[in-house]
């Protein structure tokens, strides 16, 4: 399945939830949906850390030479990246909780 058709069988569905009550009365459906959720905040969080991760590979030769700024960004960009790790961590045992309650 193509990106697009995924977005557009996602908007449909989502469309239908919306113009129902199904959210509310059917917990299944409840927990696909916020499987669904869940597992786009973690697909989003792993594209961040590959970014920082990315970033932090590009800062780090400059901090070997004694930058200052560059060395205060890499840290910031170690705590940012660090967060998202533990989000990531509660994010996928929010995920394995919702799983098993399918």
């Amino acid at each position: 399945m193509t990106d697009m058709e995924k977005k557009v069988l996602m908007r449909i569905c989502t469309k239908i939830v919306a113009e129902t009550e199904l959210y509310v009365t059917d917990p299944e459906m409840q927990n696909l949906i916020d499987w669904v959720c869940v597992s786009g905040q973690i697909k989003e969080n792993n594209n961040r850390i590959r970014e920082l991760t990315g970033e932090y590979k590009q800062i780090e030769s400059g901090c070997r030479e004694g930058v200052r700024e560059k060395l205060e960004r890499m840290k910031e960009v170690c705590r940012e990246r660090d967060n998202l790790f533990e989000q990531q961590n509660d994010l996928k045992e929010r995920q394995r909780r919702i799983e098993k309650a399918m």
